[in-house]
């Protein structure tokens, strides 16, 4: 890899994406008996432009792969004797698989990540606090580990125990916190219950590194976050757990996503339901597909991803980074489908977060499979706040203005929905 790929203009990293994918299609090839019987032995082409004519792969393949052939699939493509470490994803989507990574595969995954924390403005300077689950899972060590390529000073707290946070934070003088977007809300109805004299912006974090879930997208979001902690919220870790953990973050300059791993990752794009290629430019709308150009464990090519991304810029930012910018408009297998309108959970949360009565936590329940003629929402009231009149008619007038799907809301007294230290999930299927 490069150390300073970030910066460097498509033309300069050619060439060496052209030699990883030599040495990586070659190590496919021979070692991944996975990717041998998807290819029904035809040859990798040479050329990165050429990865269409391959087939796609999917994590339900990779499910299956490691259900046949335990613990890591035979994808595996180095000895299990070349593993250094073990990791497991969250299984928000289905089954939790086991990611294993070689000393190469940890170094880069750390100097990747450690570009996305920098660039979201981590600095030696900073003392930040690691709140994510250490055990077994990408965003606890990892994670970590990233941070630590600052060269800020990290503590690693991880869940739980949130009283015991408050006052580290205090006693340490921690200025920035890692964790997922929705955990903030926690630590909020933790400090008025347990401190009653403190208020979130006592505490003085001045940095705030997100990543794990949607809502940074969300202008109201991003706004309540620094009126009630008076920090900056930066999108700081953005990845795909089977693929590398972090490889995407935003910067002071702009919202939106940086692609930071073009030295190691080779990014298209697909329509989401047929898998046919798309251009990848600006503008362009469709499902990410990765592969790896540097990768010894468990290499993926061509690897549908599920995240569904707007690419919004191609031109270097004003920060001097010079991958795509991109946002995340929502997952493939939560897009839900309202009389032929494609629907997100991150688009419904925008709306619901227009409203002051409102916690802006929600939940789409699904109690039938498709096909559905409206969306059912369930929203809570902000906590001190009482419901107005038609509440929940002006929520769907505006579901209905702003996204054009036809929407049945209930509105639930605060706190109804669990507050969770990990990722919270917005749509619930019961008829699964």
């Amino acid at each position: 890899m490069i150390g300073n790929a970030e910066w460097m203009t498509a033309d300069e990293l050619q060439p060496h994406q052209r030699e990883a994918w030599r040495s990586q299609r070659e190590h496919v090839a021979a070692r991944s008996e996975f990717y041998r019987d998807l290819w029904s032995g035809k040859a990798p082409p040479q050329d990165l432009r050429d990865l269409p004519e391959l087939p796609l792969s999917d994590k339900s393949q990779l499910r299956s792969a490691q259900a046949q052939h335990p613990p890591f699939g035979n994808y595996l493509a180095a000895p299990r004797a070349q593993a250094v470490r073990l990791h497991r994803t969250s299984g928000t989507t289905g089954q939790a698989m086991n990611l294993a990574l070689s000393a190469r595969d940890c170094e880069i995954t750390q100097i990747v990540g450690g570009r996305s924390q920098r660039a979201a403005g981590l600095t030696p300077d900073h003392t930040v606090v690691h709140c994510l689950n250490y055990q077994m899972w990408m965003g606890g060590v990892t994670d970590h580990l990233t941070l630590e390529a600052t060269g800020a000073l990290v503590v690693p707290f991880g869940v739980g125990s949130t009283e015991l946070l408050i006052r580290t934070i205090r006693e340490v003088g921690i200025s920035a916190i890692s964790c997922t977007p929705s955990y903030p809300a926690v630590l909020e109805r933790v400090i008025a219950e347990k401190f009653p004299d403190l208020k979130p912006r006592d505490l003085g974090l001045k940095l705030g590194l997100f990543g794990g879930e949607a809502a940074l997208d969300d202008p109201a979001f991003r706004a309540r976050l620094k009126e009630v902690w008076g920090m900056e919220p930066r999108n700081a870790n953005y990845g795909v757990s089977d693929v590398l953990s972090n490889f995407a973050a935003q910067c002071e300059h702009d919202t939106r996503l940086h692609f930071l791993a073009a030295d190691v990752l080779h990014p298209e794009l697909v329509e989401p339901e047929s898998g046919s290629p798309l251009a990848f430019k600006a503008g362009a709308t469709g499902e990410l597909v990765l592969t790896h150009l540097i990768r010894d464990c468990q290499p993926l090519v061509r690897f549908r991803t599920g995240d569904i991304i707007a690419v919004d810029e191609t031109a270097p930012c004003r920060c001097g980074r010079t991958g795509f910018r991109f946002r995340v408009v929502g997952r493939s297998d939560d897009m839900i489908v309202v009389r032929g309108l494609n629907m997100f959970p991150t688009m419904v949360g925008a709306v619901v977060s227009g409203f002051d009565a409102l916690s802006g936590d929600y939940r789409i329940i699904l109690d039938n499979p498709p096909p559905y003629d409206r969306l059912p929402v369930s929203v809570e009231l902000a906590r001190g706040r009482e419901a107005p009149p038609d509440l929940a008619r002006e929520v769907e007038a505006s579901i209905k203005a702003k996204l054009g799907a036809t929407a049945h809301v209930t509105v639930l007294p605060a706190g109804s929905f669990p507050l969770t230290e990990g990722k919270t999930r917005r749509v619930i299927r019961r008829y699964q």
